[in-house]
């Protein structure tokens, strides 16, 4: 029930940063934000469940030890369907951070394994079907990525679709630690 209940707060909100794409649905300009976010810099991850692409339990804290970058997504979200390529790439990159992609998707993990193959992208097939990710980070709209440090806190947080192997995000991607 709590999914369902934000999974409509999300697409109320204007879910998927649709102002970007010139959507005529954009949540009004005091609930949305997209964009760079510092406000909760040195909170630690939450201590959420989600499935690892063999469908097992995993937790952010099985990424631990390097910085991780946590991208939450889903297959409906155009914006970040676009961004998906540019995750799989850094991620291929030598020193850049683990990248979790970690989908909010609901229904069958199997889906999104099929959609990542489908759509040709090099990413783990994680889930989160009971946008338990998205509630706890206080995210309303997709994707919104937040990128954690060595000690498992939060260094920021980008709302929004952005090119992860251009420079805007080269330049966030430095204070990885």
């Amino acid at each position: 029930m709590r999914a369902l209940i934000l999974l409509a707060g999300l697409l109320a909100l204007g879910g998927c940063d649709r102002e970007k794409d010139g959507g005529s649905q954009a949540a009004p300009a005091a609930t949305r934000s997209a964009g760079l976010d510092r406000s909760q810099a040195g909170k630690p991850g939450p201590g959420i469940n989600f499935r690892d692409p063999e469908g097992e339990g995993a937790s952010l804290a099985d990424f631990g030890g390097r910085p991780l970058l946590v991208n939450l997504w889903a297959t409906w979200c155009a914006p970040c369907v676009k961004e998906l390529p540019t995750l799989a790439a850094l991620a291929e990159r030598p020193g850049a951070p683990q990248v979790l992609a970690l989908s909010q998707d609901l229904g069958e993990q199997a889906k999104v394994a099929a959609f990542l193959a489908e759509k040709k992208i090099a990413l783990e097939a994680y889930q989160d079907a009971e946008m338990a990710m998205s509630s706890a980070q206080g995210a309303t709209i997709l994707p919104t990525t937040v990128l954690y440090g060595s000690d498992g806190k939060e260094i920021w947080r980008y709302t929004g679709d952005l090119d992860w192997t251009g420079a805007e995000a080269a330049k966030l991607l430095q204070e990885a630690r």
